[in-house]
């Protein structure tokens, strides 16, 4: 690998008109030699004027944009990776806000850890006073206990946010898998695993991810990630942590305790008993990321929590119930 090695961002975005100027203006403003990175972004039909923003942009001559009549992300990825030129690949998300180091510290860890992919941590931001309580929850344990969630300690790990990866990553286990929804990144790094790769996440590679605003929009992001979820265990059911059953075990719980309410009354104060233990922990983890983030939060985090494990469990048994269905 050379000093300054050529980089290849991928960026898969659909109509982005309201933040493309400020995701793809932190792109083009890397500390890394502008002369060694190609952007190459894949746009999947917008409709809106995310296209002629970019081409507006400062340093958009820069930039080349291809379409991505498939439209999902999985889709947008794999064109772009067919047609990278550079020896390591980066991607990054149309809400995501990398810091101008970003390239830089992603290059430097791949040479430390020889690692086969590598990313930071997911660094949520609120602009709604619901989004900042979802962001703040998703920095929680509770609500999502994987690295780049919640750690601030370098480690191996089974994904990364975003992620970047020498090219021959892509020539030994292909490109991205179309036909898993929205968890095409943890299908990816886990055959990158079952080859022997590393998967490692660093703190040192920042940036700021502007997600859901508001609670609809929550459900519909986490009952998406439950359907996904369940394709990917179609594939590799080696692949399941115990800590996704939870979310699911939930909603078990509760549409048994009700038959059984219904049929046993007798039985209601022993479904009482799990639904209890869970009101309780999400309190307490309600509580605990509000003195973290701000007391003012504390109303709003027990029913962020609640819609992150309902959605996700709802959708992880209508995947099994209706695998083929789209998601």
């Amino acid at each position: 690998m050379t000093d300054s090695p050529l980089i290849s961002i991928l960026m898969p975005i659909r109509n982005e008109a309201q933040f493309i100027e400020r995701s793809l203006g932190a792109v083009l403003q890397q500390t890394y030699p502008a002369e060694r990175i190609e952007v190459l972004i894949a746009d999947g039909m917008s409709d809106d004027d995310t296209v002629d923003i970019i081409r507006r942009m400062p340093g958009g001559e820069r930039v080349t944009i291809v379409p991505n009549p498939g439209r999902i992300q999985a889709a947008g990825l794999n064109r772009l990776i067919a047609l990278a030129k550079g020896d390591i690949l980066i991607r990054v998300d149309g809400h995501a806000i990398i810091e101008p180091d970003y390239v830089a510290a992603c290059v430097a860890t791949l040479r430390a850890t020889g690692a086969s992919s590598v990313g930071g941590a997911m660094d949520p931001v609120g602009t709604t006073p619901i989004g900042r309580a979802i962001a703040a929850a998703g920095k929680s344990p509770f609500a999502v206990p994987t690295a780049f969630h919640v750690s601030q300690q370098p480690q191996v790990t089974d994904t990364v946010y975003m992620g970047a990866w020498p090219r021959a990553v892509f020539e030994q286990v292909g490109g991205y898998n179309e036909h898993v929804g929205v968890n095409e990144d943890y299908e990816l790094n886990h055959r990158i695993r079952k080859v022997g790769g590393a998967i490692y996440f660093s703190p040192a590679i920042r940036s700021k991810y502007y997600g859901r605003q508001t609670l609809r929009a929550l459900a519909r992001q986490y009952y998406r990630y439950g359907r996904s979820k369940v394709r990917t265990l179609r594939l590799h059911p080696e692949s399941l942590k115990p800590r996704q059953l939870a979310a699911p075990l939930l909603i078990a719980a509760i549409v048994v305790g009700v038959l059984l309410m219904i049929l046993i009354p007798a039985l209601t104060l022993l479904w009482l008993l799990p639904i209890g233990a869970y009101v309780a922990a999400n309190l307490l983890a309600s509580a605990l990321t509000a003195r973290r983030f701000g007391w003012d939060l504390l109303p709003l985090l027990p029913v962020v929590f609640a819609t992150i494990h309902l959605a996700w469990g709802a959708g992880f048994w209508v995947g099994i119930a209706r695998p083929d269905s789209a998601i």
